[in-house]
């Protein structure tokens, strides 16, 4: 089982940046794939990026590609998003995401384990 904790959220103006931090628990996490969605007020939660278990392989949603950057540490199981160029657009809830299987797939329900997230906030 993976334990996942999100940090590093808050209010940002429009242009600037933010790096979201997901600390996982769990002797596994190094097998998983990882994922970040994020959920604005009444809309459904959207894919953003995730990363395969190694690293190695990435896949972004068209809105954050070349703004967002996902990344992972083994060593220290962490998972990071860094965000630039952030857009007011970006505001939601952000929440880190464990699949034991690497897809390039948007949809959220293939994802075993989740964080409670952490809110990003874009003022414009």
């Amino acid at each position: 089982q993976v334990q996942l904790v999100e940090s590093g959220g808050g209010l940002v103006q429009a242009g600037g940046s933010l790096r979201l931090s997901c600390a996982a628990s769990g002797r596994t996490f190094s097998s998983y794939a990882m994922g970040w969605f994020r959920q604005a007020p009444g809309k459904e939660r959207e894919f953003v990026a995730a990363i395969n278990w190694s690293g190695g392989s990435t896949y972004y949603a068209d809105s954050v590609k070349g703004r967002f950057t996902i990344s992972r540490d083994n060593a220290k199981n962490m998972v990071y998003l860094q965000m630039n160029s952030l857009k007011p657009e970006d505001t939601a809830i952000y929440y880190c995401a464990a699949d034991r299987v690497f897809r390039r797939s948007p949809n959220p329900t293939v994802y075993d384990y989740w964080g409670q997230g952490t809110q990003v906030t874009v003022s414009s």
